[in-house]
């Protein structure tokens, strides 16, 4: 019998960025993968302090960037690589009226650490407009990311490659370990968990598509219309994702890759080929905020969830609030609280 001071079931932006706080603060734990690639996994690991639709930012943004950046830091001492790539977000303008409310709002207190007020135009693009930079965007190198987490868990011997059994859960005792405490960040898989299964989480398809493009674009930005674009090596870029919150069938929408198709040709005049079509399912909420906390009837059993399209963020930031709750008593926030849904009307999804 192994004795553990947590059990993580999942290996995504929330699991991985949990076991962090576990590392940073020395407790023992053993991380549950079933193997599967993630939504988390096939992210464009975009770091983006505005909704670029309407030139707003968000809850929380500009703490959980710049916990990001020293959590990202701390991690790089014991994986030996800073996953965070400064490459800024350069969003298309439609029209002159874009540029205009840009200019506005970059001179608002909330906005104008973020908003760049110097435009410019990208060569081998349709820009006629030019472009507006995100100040403190950024992306994450996904695929190092989680591979490096991946062999410092074996190493370590934190990682137990299989399905987390439920049927096999009792008192403080999961097979042969016996934990503390046990803290599920399934995602969309939280819907086969018969102890939290009932939350309101409402699934997110997204696609991308890796591509080959004929031209080069000579810049080093996330380049921004629709959707992002942005080069995964010297061969392959990536463009996406979508939105796809009606959709549920577990197979690729030819109607989201053509729309994707169609999106890049808007802003890129070349041809180029879709070397690979990927999708995944983000557990969204409706308030669009995380879900932490315990189950009513077993105190021991915590949800880290609901993290939407930031993951990576929301994942970073709410781990150390989770932490702390369990470890220290602090109070969770109201708004991420799995209390908020105290006698809701669930959907079970």
């Amino acid at each position: 019998m192994k004795k553990v001071d947590y059990i993580i079931v999942g290996d995504g932006y929330a699991a991985l960025f949990f076991a962090h706080q576990l590392i940073k603060h020395q407790k023992s734990f053993v991380l549950f993968s079933a193997m599967e690639k993630s939504a988390s996994q096939i992210s464009a690991g975009v770091v983006n302090p505005l909704v670029l639709k309407k030139f707003t930012t968000f809850w929380l943004a500009a703490e959980q960037i710049e916990f990001l950046t020293k959590t990202l830091a701390e991690i790089e001492k014991y994986t030996g690589h800073n996953y965070l790539i400064s490459e800024n977000i350069h969003r298309i303008f439609h029209d002159e009226k874009e540029k205009e409310l840009w200019l506005s709002k970059s001179e608002t207190e909330e906005l104008s650490q973020f908003l760049n007020d110097d435009f410019e135009n990208l060569e081998n693009i349709i820009n006629p407009f030019g472009t507006g930079s995100v100040n403190k965007s950024a992306r994450l190198n996904v695929d190092a990311f989680f591979g490096d987490f991946r062999n410092y868990f074996q190493q370590n011997e934190h990682l137990i490659q299989e399905k987390f059994d439920y049927s096999q859960i009792s008192v403080k005792r999961y097979k042969d370990f016996t934990f503390k405490n046990i803290v599920f960040c399934e995602g969309m898989g939280v819907t086969q968990n018969p102890f939290f299964c009932h939350i309101p989480l409402i699934p997110n398809k997204g696609h991308h598509l890796k591509v080959k493009l004929s031209a080069k674009i000579n810049n080093q930005y996330t380049i921004k219309k629709k959707h992002f674009l942005f080069p995964l090596n010297d061969e392959l870029h990536y463009y996406g994702g979508t939105y796809d919150p009606n959709e549920r069938d577990n197979e690729v929408d030819d109607f989201a890759t053509q729309q994707l198709k169609d999106g890049l040709s808007e802003f890129y005049p070349h041809q180029f080929e879709v070397v690979e079509v990927n999708y995944g399912f983000r557990p969204t909420v409706k308030d669009r905020r995380p879900i932490l906390g315990n189950h009513a009837e077993h105190s021991d059993y915590f949800i880290f969830n609901g993290l939407g399209a930031r993951g990576i963020l929301n994942g970073c930031y709410f781990s150390e609030e989770l932490f702390q709750h369990i470890e220290n008593g602090k109070e969770l926030m109201k708004e991420v609280d799995l209390k908020r849904f105290e006698n809701p009307k669930f959907i079970r999804f």
